[in-house]
Order: structure tokens, then C-alpha cells, then sequence
């Protein structure tokens, strides 16, 4: 093989080459990751060419990168294998240098493309025949590859990447608006049925229904949901009757690889649902996951249900408080509908972090619900996550933790539950580098969701890395509600009170949805900055309803006694709140002080 010296403006051309093929053009991360290793072996620097590094470089994990948790370079390898592959097959057939990743390391290699002698037909010379058949072969055995790579998951789960695709929201073709629910509803239900197949990455419905009401290109929703196919459709509902068009569409090239049409009766709905779910699979030549089961309920119950799933698309975080009336008229239409029950225990869940709840109440709630839902079905992700959230609520942090990874080993792409893991568990016991992968894990399952970022962005402020929070917050759209929380906590960690204060006041003046919990924040700052009167009147002001805001005014005015007898008052509120507390920048007055110790001893907290 010539060396790779004299091979490196060849080799560069052809690397230009690849890239702007069809194949790797659409696809910016393995384009990244292919220029990375040809140009660091064309620059003699073979040593940096290792996991860790790539793991760093290109995929933007941490330092501290851990390939046995997080297999990321060795898949998107065996990806670009076949990637390669299928270039060298189709449109690099006639490219006279070749750059391939053999196995087993990540330093490329370049060879020169064989070809017949000129002028000798291929049947008159028998050399050339052998050859022809050696270079056939070789061709099956990448096609082979390629087909191991986008189908071998099912045989080998952890061989390959799952297939990444998103469902748009279906349009509803109705002249009667109030059925816009169910044309949501469904889309929600769609992409929760697909979630739980097993070889299907599905985007999260938070991404999914930025695309609501927009014009739609394919190529660019695919590119911002980083996905590879995309379901779109439509609804009609005319009383009884229900007529749903549906199409798969493969991003790179607007293919329809699959459609149809169900014109059928409102009692069909489940029907069409598994028809839709199993043309997916057919199509792209994968089979149902173990467990999948197909409900049975009736249109009234599954008529509140719809309503339910899309109240939290409309509304966001509130939507789950009106979400519970009809999750529980569809328990009282039909008992036995474990969905309803899961959908319920999310609601409690989301709601038993907040003040204006009562917490014993929002458990109990919370625990029968999910309970129930796993008693009815065992595989409902959303029960797991909701259960692991009841019980760090208890202290129970082994159960919970267990409940969290059963959720996400049955759906790993929820975003809900990545992000909860982090907040509710990994943070109050300190595992700030787990709860940052869980957090990027959130972001990565829903892309385009500003909530995710700003779950990514808690956890940086908790760990104390302030500059990178705030790069996150500051890019939130302006429209976003908790921009001004996750921006203003940034600034208070970085010790910009001078910015936080106005930032906190603006958004109070404005309604700010958490308002209760920013006004700690901003007698924080206040007590930062010496306006010794203004935090203490809004520390007069929480009075005990709010401990919490009391503790974080307190120690802003360095008042270590005032601090732990708030945090003592706010214990009631849970271990994972103390725990979550404990990690903020504003409690760093309290480290090493010896009352911390009892404190964490007092709520269950690990020392």
C-alpha cells in the first residue's frame, strides 16, 4: 500500500468527495466523525485516534467518558462502515481510491480501486473473472454489513444504533375545530405505540409538535429531529366514521416507503393504530418488540383519554393539572385501561413537586395510580417513571432508582424519564455526573424541546459549571417561560447579582409561572448584593408557607442559623427537595458546617 505521505492529496480529494455524496451530505455528525480520523491519520497523529478521544471530540461527551456505559463510537463506527459501504456500491462504484474503517480500531485506510487491464473484455481474460468474483464478493459482504448495521438490532439489541424517526402531528381535516384533541391525541398515542418497539429511536412528541401547523419539508423536519423517516397523516372524524392517511416518508431522498389509507368506524381506532405501527415495521423489514400488547376499551373511554394526552401538548407543564379530570372519567368508563392509569400517575408526579400541592396527597395519588397501571400491564414505561419518582419522594432511593432504569430499559427514548431520573434522584444524592448524562440523554431523546435544555442547564448550575448553564439558558427562545429562571440561577452562580436581580424582578412583574420559588431567589441576590431590607421583607413575606425561599433569603444573608431552621421546616416537602437544595450554589455557605450532617441524616439522605 502506497504510504500515506505520498497518498495525501489523493487521499483528500476523495474524503471531499464522500462527504458531498447523498449518503453523508445530509448526515453532519458521521461526516464530522469521518474528516476527524482521515485527517488526524493523514496528519501522522494515529495515537489520537482512540475511543475516549472520539467519544470528546465529535459526540461531546465529558472528559470523563466511560465506554462501557456509553457504547457511542463503537456504533456510529459500525454505522459508517456501512455508510461506506453503500458509497463504494453505488455512487463511488467508479472512484479509483477507496478509504475504509476496518475493524477493531479507528484509523482509516486507503487502497487503490481495482480495475481490468484496457482493452481486455472481463469473459476472454481469466484472471480478470477471478478477480471480478473476489471483488463481488467483497461487494455481498458489504452489503451484507450494511444490512447487519440497519437491521441486526433485532438479533444483536446492542450491535447497532436503533432507527431514528418522528411522527409530525396529524392533521385534522375536520371542519369542526373541538376535534383538534383527537387528531393530537393520536399522534401522542402513535408515537408512544412505536416507542416501545424495540430497533425504533422515536422522537419525543415535544419535538414533534414544534412542526404543528407549519409548512412541511422533510428533509429540513428530518434534519431538526435528527431522524431518518418521518410519519406524517391526516384525520377526518365525521361523527361515527373516521378516515386516517398515513405515510412514511425516508428523509434523504422524500421516498415514501410506505402509505395507507383507513376509512373505518370510530370503534376501529385501535385497529388502525396497530396497522399503522405494524406497516411501519414491515416496511422497513423489522418485526414487533417483545411485549407490545393492544388495548381494549371503549370510544368513551378512549375519547377521554385522547383528551388527556393532549392536554400537556397544548398547554405544557399546566396541561397536566386539567389532564387528570378526564384520565380519571376514563377510569370510571373502563378500569381495566392500564394507559389511563400510567397517564395518572404522571400527572400526580408532575404535580407533587409543586407547593400549591399537598405532598402526602399528591403520592398517595401518585403511587395507587402507577401501581395499578403496572399491575394491569407490567411494560408501561410511563408507570416505572412514576413510580421511581413516588419513591424518591420516600427516600426509598434504591426502589426508585430501580423503577427509573426499568422505564427507561422499556422506552429509552422518554425524555421525561432521563430528565427525571436526574432531578428527582441522581442530584439529591450527589451523582452530578450521571445526573448530566441523564439530563444530555433528555435532550438528546427531544432536540428540539427548550424545556430539556433547560433540565441540562439545572443540572450544569447544580454542578457548578455557571458559564456553561447560562450559554444554554441565553439561547432559549424568548417566548419561553422558565427562561428567565434557568437565566437568572445562571447569573447567581456566576455571581452576577447585579444582572440576576433585574432578570428575577422582570419576570415576577410578568406573571412568571414559578413565582413562589424565584422570590428565595431574588431575596438571594438581594442579600448578595447588601439590600439587607429588601430580603428580608420578602423573607417576612414567604412566611412559613414557603420554607424553602426562607432558607435560600437567609443565606443570601449569610444567616447559617436562619438557613438550617428553614431547611428544617422544609423537610416535610420531601428528601429529593432537601437534596436538590443542598446542591445549589446558594447553599454553599452551609459545607462543613456540622448541622449539615444531621440534616441530611434527617430526611434520608445518603452522607
Amino acid at each position: 500500500m502506497p504510504s500515506v505521505k505520498s497518498e495525501e492529496q489523493p487521499a483528500r480529494r476523495q474524503l471531499d468527495r464522500v462527504l458531498e455524496s447523498a449518503g453523508f451530505a445530509r448526515n453532519e455528525r458521521m461526516s464530522r466523525f469521518l474528516r476527524f480520523v482521515v485527517e488526524r491519520q493523514l496528519a501522522g497523529r494515529d495515537q489520537e485516534l482512540k475511543e475516549s478521544v472520539i467519544a470528546v471530540e465529535i459526540f461531546g461527551r465529558s472528559p470523563d467518558y466511560n465506554p462501557k456505559r456509553d457504547p457511542i463510537v463503537r456504533t456510529e463506527a459500525s454505522r459508517l462502515r456501512a455508510r461506506l459501504s453503500e458509497y463504494y456500491i453505488g455512487e463511488g462504484r467508479a472512484d479509483t481510491l477507496v478509504i475504509e474503517l476496518p475493524k477493531g480500531g479507528y484509523a482509516p485506510a486507503f487502497r487503490q480501486a481495482e480495475a481490468a487491464p484496457a482493452g481486455i473484455p472481463a469473459s476472454a481474460d481469466p484472471q480478470r473473472t477471478t478477480r471480478s468474483a473476489r471483488v463481488w464478493l467483497r461487494v455481498a459482504l458489504a452489503c451484507f454489513a450494511a444490512v447487519v448495521a440497519a437491521v441486526g438490532w433485532w438479533r444483536f439489541p446492542r450491535a447497532a444504533l436503533p432507527i431514528p424517526i418522528a411522527v409530525l402531528p396529524l392533521v385534522n381535516l375536520s371542519q369542526d375545530p373541538a376535534n383538534e384533541y383527537f387528531a393530537d391525541g393520536l399522534t401522542a398515542e402513535i408515537i408512544r405505540n412505536l416507542a416501545i418497539i424495540e430497533g425504533l429511536a422515536v422522537r419525543s412528541q415535544t419535538s414533534a409538535f414544534v412542526f404543528k401547523g407549519k409548512p412541511r419539508n422533510m428533509r429540513e423536519a428530518g434534519r431538526q429531529l435528527d431522524a431518518d423517516y418521518i410519519l406524517e397523516g391526516s384525520v377526518l372524524r365525521a361523527g361515527e366514521r373516521l378516515r386516517i392517511n398515513a405515510q412514511l416518508v425516508r428523509v434523504h431522498d422524500d421516498f415514501p416507503v410506505w402509505a395507507n389509507r383507513y376509512d373505518r368506524e370510530l370503534k376501529d381506532v385501535f385497529t388502525v393504530q396497530d396497522e399503522i405501527s405494524r406497516g411501519i415495521v414491515n416496511s422497513l423489514r423489522l418485526k414487533l418488540g417483545k411485549g407490545r400488547r393492544r388495548y381494549e376499551t371503549s370510544v368513551e373511554a378512549y375519547d377521554f383519554y385522547l383528551h388527556a394526552r393532549a392536554m400537556p401538548i397544548q398547554k405544557g407543564a399546566l396541561g397536566y393539572d386539567q389532564s387528570i379530570a378526564p384520565l380519571e372519567a376514563a377510569i370510571a368508563k373502563d378500569p381495566s385501561f392500564a394507559p389511563a392509569y400510567a397517564g395518572l400517575a404522571v400527572a400526580h408526579a408532575a404535580r407533587s413537586g409543586q407547593f400549591r400541592f399537598d405532598l402526602a396527597d399528591e403520592m398517595s395519588r401518585m403511587r395507587a395510580a402507577a401501581e395499578k397501571a403496572i399491575q394491569l400491564d407490567p411494560l408501561l414505561a410511563e408507570a416505572h417513571h412514576a413510580l421511581g419518582t413516588a419513591y424518591s419522594r420516600d427516600a426509598q432511593w434504591e426502589q426508585s432508582e430501580k423503577s427509573f432504569r426499568r422505564a427507561i430499559e422499556i422506552d429509552p427514548n422518554s425524555p421525561e424519564s432521563h430528565g427525571d431520573f436526574a432531578l428527582f434522584l441522581l442530584l439529591p444524592l450527589g451523582r452530578m455526573e450521571e445526573a448530566l448524562q441523564q439530563a444530555h440523554a433528555a435532550e438528546k431523546a427531544d432536540p428540539l424541546s427548550p424545556w430539556m435544555h433547560s433540565y441540562v442547564a439545572y443540572v450544569l448550575t447544580s454542578a457548578g459549571r455557571y458559564d456553561e448553564a447560562a450559554g444554554i439558558c441565553e439561547k432559549l427562545p424568548a417566548d419561553y417561560a422558565f427562561k428567565s429562571h434557568c437565566l437568572g440561577r445562571a447569573r447567581l452562580g456566576q455571581g452576577r447579582f447585579g444582572e440576576a436581580i433585574p432578570i428575577f424582578e422582570t419576570a415576577l412583574n410578568q406573571g412568571f409561572p414559578p413565582a413562589d420559588e424565584m422570590l428565595g431567589e431574588l431575596g438571594y441576590c438581594y442579600g448578595r448584593a447588601g439590600r439587607r431590607q429588601d430580603a428580608e421583607k420578602l423573607a417576612a413575606a414567604s412566611s412559613s408557607r414557603h420554607p424553602f425561599n426562607q432558607a435560600l433569603i437567609f443565606a443570601g444573608l449569610g444567616d447559617k442559623d436562619r438557613t438550617f431552621e428553614a431547611l428544617d421546616r422544609a423537610a416535610a416537602a420531601g428528601p429529593f427537595r432537601i437534596g436538590r437544595a443542598l446542591t445549589w450554589p446558594e447553599m454553599s455557605l452551609l459545607r462543613g458546617d456540622p448541622r449539615l450532617k444531621a440534616l441530611r441524616k434527617k430526611v434520608g439522605l445518603p452522607e
